[in-house]
């Protein structure tokens, strides 16, 4: 059954007169908002800002209502294959937990199917249960109902098909740097950056009760935490293996019952499938730290009673000195910049230029992802893009959203 909902109305700030437009959700600025769009209007240095008005709009939703998770009926079959499947399930647990009691990840032929109404936030994350992601989502929200994703683009488009609330993906760690499929997505996906997490990641040697680290062969983790271990994992000898994620490399060693084998995870991964810890605190970078964005359908209402980040993305034309002058839009405001990402543009990765007297060369064209410290609510914000506006050929501000520290 498919219901619509009316969601409530949501104030936006917006002038009156528009000289320059910013657009929020929008793959361009030339293409059509869908549901509502943020206009602001600047002025150069030397006017004064225009008047801000609040407005209205009230945000027509759909949302489709199923459940989430696909549970087979359980049948009885003949008394002795009763008998045996208990027996065998017995013999399971010796080494790990009911696997089958834990939620079913999301795939993409999910996302057709509806959700349950609840009360409860949900949040989509990517991986499976005991991963990091949803350590960042039950930070972000302690009594959340979280949702595993098979892929970063599945948790995407359950957020826009209102199968979760919000979702919570890694953006850039510590010591492995940017997730550059993130980057892509946002731009692809029409949602908001509402809120981020940072995690401080700590690695632990998982493997099957009774098992010491020595008599480990072999280790499965995601690539990434893998090369954060890479010390502890060279002096024990073991062979590295690659997997989708750290938990699914615990459940991958639980579920077959793999004694020579160990994962690379966290402490919730190891009480949740049932495993020992064999070392804690293995990674090389005692300071692993993971950035996570919350992603939702509607933006935030920008303050200034705290400490804010907004998240940008433009396109530059060629030209001396245009990146330079790009970036200065900020410094001249005193605007401090904390993340600054380039990545190529799809649809036209590479610019032709034609010089006559030295023939045609070619570009790479990119795409330039900036966060600053700075909420939209205050003016010299506002002048900045509006100043950034003269040199960028496209603009989308991504979100703005309350910063988040290390306790």
């Amino acid at each position: 059954m498919v219901s619509m909902a009316l969601k409530g109305v949501l104030p936006i700030w917006v002038c009156a007169k528009s000289a320059a437009q910013l657009h929020v959700g929008c793959p361009d600025l030339g293409a059509r908002t869908r549901g509502f769009g943020l206009d602001l209007s600047v002025e150069g240095d030397s006017g004064r800002p225009r008047k801000w008005e609040c407005l209205s709009v009230g945000v027509l939703a759909q949302r489709a209502i199923t459940p989430v998770e696909d549970e087979k009926p359980r049948t009885t079959g003949l008394e002795s294959s009763g008998a045996i499947e208990r027996t065998q399930q017995e013999e399971a647990k010796v080494f790990h937990k009911d696997l089958s009691l834990l939620p079913k990840p999301l795939s993409m032929l999910d996302l057709n199917a509806n959700s349950n109404d609840s009360a409860k936030v949900r949040v989509a994350y990517q991986g499976v249960p005991g991963a990091y992601s949803e350590a960042a989502a039950l930070k972000a929200y302690p009594k959340c109902e979280t949702v595993p994703c098979e892929e970063f683009e599945a948790a995407f488009k359950a957020v826009e098909l209102w199968l979760v609330d919000k979702a919570v993906l890694p953006i850039e760690n510590s010591v492995g740097g940017s997730i550059h499929r993130n980057y892509d997505l946002l731009l692809r996906h029409r949602l908001h950056i509402v809120g981020e997490v940072q995690l401080q990641v700590n690695h632990c040697l998982l493997g099957l009760p009774g098992t010491r680290k020595e008599d480990l062969k072999r280790v499965l983790s995601h690539p990434q935490a893998l090369a954060q271990c890479e010390m502890t994992l060279m002096e024990l000898g073991v062979v590295r293996i690659s997997a989708e994620d750290t938990a699914g490399a615990a459940q991958i060693v639980a579920s077959n019952g793999l004694r020579e084998a160990g994962a690379v995870a966290s402490s919730r991964a190891a009480e949740i499938y049932g495993l020992d810890i064999l070392a804690e605190k293995i990674q090389d970078d005692d300071d692993n730290i993971t950035r996570f964005l919350i992603l939702a359908r509607e933006p935030i209402i920008p303050g200034t009673d705290r400490p804010f980040k907004t998240s940008i993305v433009f396109t530059l034309e060629e030209g001396p000195g245009v990146l330079f002058k790009a970036l200065a839009v900020f410094s001249l405001r005193d605007i401090n910049l904390t993340k600054i990402e380039s990545r190529p543009q799809r649809k036209r990765p590479l610019r032709v230029v034609d010089d006559s007297n030295k023939g045609s060369a070619k570009y790479f064209d990119y795409l330039f992802y900036i966060d600053f410290e700075a909420s939209m609510a205050e003016p010299r914000a506002q002048l900045a893009l509006g100043h950034l506006q003269e040199f960028a050929g496209f603009l989308r501000v991504l979100g703005c959203y309350p910063s988040d520290t290390i306790p």
